[in-house]
């Protein structure tokens, strides 16, 4: 390599363990490694501007290795994202810009939160898909605005992961061609030498995928590394993976190639070392770049703007020759008109009759896809069951990318990754379907979605036991509670269509947050008193005859129970009140004016009813409450018996509010 190059490869290096050092915590193994990579793909290979991190044509980079965060921050500072020495002087300080694992939202230029290892992997087949599908939807000849490549950079870790395999098996199905996998092999884990849990070929993996593998011996070979990065490019029909055989802790005599140097400080006398055996300008100085160093990256950074400048100029003149286009780009990167939904009559009507709200979520999903173009998503091979087919909107493919069905096949983990990486793309309003009990599978990715502040909308149906013959193992009783315990994410449970009318509509207009709908596979009664007071999370749907003494609480397929145990007790002279609470994490959310006004303090004699765990309903029932919800799991028996054997019937009902009020 150049001197310049090799330079400002060791700078990378450097500010890495720098910074790693100065924190006395972080993983300066793969930054030292894995620098040549970095260096060579946001040098020569990708296409980006630190002065416009969100230009929409932009090359994605993931840093599905996450725990090198060190590496990309340095490399943020250097291609002008904003990042300062300072930053990297607060490396994994609170409230810094540069945490201990990348944050999306938070640092500039990070496309992605990449914490549990392989889900950067997963995300980057979600971008990958988002870029395919944009292109086909926008692209005219002479015009490629939607043109550009997903990066993704991991190690052994990432290719352990189940999830890796997942994503990867789409991916090559899908004949994802510009995805581009960097696997940074350096044959070390924590434990030590990888051998000893990990000893596959996993070029032949994902040879069987359908990918272009590619494999670089010497990690600090730039030319090597661009070439593979140029024939990765090359291949129209694949997406490809380059295996780049690195060593961890590079160029630290101590360190080098042993475990010890992956997820702990080098010491400042392995730091002097490093420098020395590098040939660093001043050993002794820590965060000392020299200023040829700034003066070359502004350079490379400069060729950022420049291509910036040049697709603006091709985008000018695509929104003139073709209006119409231009038009409905501006409304797959808007946000979802909420008004226009509101007083959508035809989104709000439906047939008085019984009915599951999974057949209701089937029907909205098919009005909202010409209402909402960018709406796309698919289920983990249950379409027919979760009713999410967008009918007559064609299935994605390789053939046919401008279809807006995805099958993700039997890989919840991985599909919920790939919904996360459709909603960082951008344009792309993504949903992603299966049974409810199966979101344990979902959970991490998720749980990112969440941290990350993405609308994504996740379809879960035969939402309690309800599912009957299937038996225990698909019936969910504990999936409400886990998925209301984690912070931003707004679980709706409907009782009926206007309710499941009230969470699609939250879930398509919710900018910053990802909403649960768990659905029945039953039908259910439409409710007299149910109204779009549904948005506020919790309301009245059917008042006291009188004064209430007591208030019955439920969800779901358990409010029309409810409703009939109102009407059983008021005959006998008992007053109670009725409140549906479709989702407790949205009327949480209300004023207190409004909480106390659905649910008075005065008014203690309550009793939740829901077909899961009584989990997080003592907030509401308090200490002279109860509830009357699972405390086991399930059975296998029709809906109905199981109904009935573990309490769920209006007799039951009316028993636990007489006990409370006896009290």
């Amino acid at each position: 390599m150049d001197n310049i190059d090799n330079v400002c490869v060791n700078a990378i290096r450097m500010l890495s363990v720098d910074a790693i050092q100065k924190a006395n915590s972080g993983h300066p193994g793969m930054p030292l490694g894995s620098a040549p990579i970095a260096y060579e793909l946001w040098a020569h290979q990708m296409k980006h501007n630190g002065k416009n991190p969100a230009w929409a044509n932009r090359d994605r980079f993931i840093l599905s290795a996450g725990h090198g965060s060190a590496m990309l921050y340095s490399l943020l500072h250097f291609f002008g994202y904003g990042l300062t020495l300072d930053d990297l002087m607060n490396f994994r300080q609170d409230g810094s810009l540069t945490p201990g694992h990348p944050e999306y939202c938070h640092t500039k230029g990070v496309e992605a939160t990449t914490g549990p290892l392989g889900a950067g992997m997963g995300m980057a087949v979600g971008m990958a898909i988002a870029e395919k599908h944009l292109a086909a939807v926008f692209n005219k000849e002479s015009f490629p605005i939607v043109d550009h490549y997903t990066f993704a950079l991991g190690g052994d870790g990432c290719m352990m992961e189940g999830i890796s395999s997942e994503v990867f098996s789409l991916a090559g199905t899908l004949q994802l061609n510009k995805l581009i996998i960097l696997y940074d092999s350096n044959n070390i884990s924590i434990e030590g030498n990888t051998d000893i849990a990990f000893s596959e070929n996993v070029e032949k993996r994902m040879e069987a995928f359908g990918f272009q593998t590619l494999t670089v011996d010497d990690g600090n070979n730039l030319a090597a590394i661009g070439h593979a990065i140029e024939a990765a490019k090359a291949d129209k029909n694949h997406p490809s993976f380059i295996t780049i055989k690195t060593q961890i802790g590079y160029g630290c005599p101590e360190k080098q190639g042993k475990a010890s140097a992956h997820g702990e400080p080098l010491g400042a006398d392995n730091v002097i070392a490093l420098k020395e055996n590098l040939a660093w300008p001043d050993p002794q100085k820590s965060f000392s770049i020299p200023d040829k160093v700034y003066a070359h990256y502004e350079k490379l950074a400069a060729q950022g703007e420049v291509a910036e400048k040049k697709w603006n100029e091709l985008f000018v003149a695509y929104c003139k020759t073709y209006p119409e286009k231009k038009a409905l780009w501006e409304k797959f990167h808007a946000p979802i008109d909420t008004n226009t939904l509101l007083t959508d009559k035809k989104l709000w009507d439906f047939e008085n009759k019984p009915a599951a709200t999974r057949t209701l979520s089937g029907k909205i999903i098919n009005h909202l896809k010409d209402v909402v173009p960018q709406l796309f998503g698919g289920s983990a091979d249950l379409a027919p069951s979760n009713k999410t087919n967008m009918d007559g909107a064609g299935d994605f493919s390789d053939s046919t990318p401008e279809g807006r069905n995805l099958h993700f096949g039997v890989r919840e983990l991985g599909m919920a990754a790939i919904t996360n990486g459709l909603a960082l793309h951008g344009g792309i309003k993504p949903y992603a379907a299966t049974f409810f009990v199966f979101s344990d599978y979902m959970k991490p990715m998720l749980r990112l979605a969440a941290l990350m502040n993405l609308s994504v909308i996740y379809v879960l149906t035969h939402d309690s036991i309800g599912v009957g013959e299937d038996g225990p193992t698909h019936e969910p009783i504990e999936q409400l509670a886990m998925l209301r315990a984690t912070p931003n994410v707004n679980v709706f449970r409907p009782a009926d269509a206007t309710e499941t009318i009230a969470a699609w509509y939250a879930a398509i207009t919710s900018q910053d947050t990802p909403t649960v709908l768990a659905l029945t596979r039953q039908n259910l009664p439409q409710l007299a008193g149910s109204s779009k007071e549904a948005l506020k999370g919790g309301y009245i749907i059917s008042e006291a005859k009188g004064t209430p003494v007591g208030i019955l609480i439920a969800t779901g397929s358990e409010v029309s129970l409810a409703l009939d145990a109102q009407e059983e007790l008021a005959n006998e002279g008992i007053a109670v009140r009725v409140v549906s609470m479709p989702s407790l994490d949205v009327f949480e959310k209300q004023s207190e004016a409004y909480k106390e006004n659905v649910l008075p303090k005065d008014i203690r004699a309550r009793v939740a009813i829901e077909a899961g765990v009584d989990f997080g309903w003592g907030r509401y029932v308090g200490l002279d409450g109860t509830t009357v919800t699972m405390h086991h799991f399930g059975a296998s028996a029709p809906a109905d018996v199981l109904f009935k054997k573990f309490g769920f019937t209006k007799e039951h009902i009316i028993l636990a509010m007489k006990e409370v009020l006896k009290k």
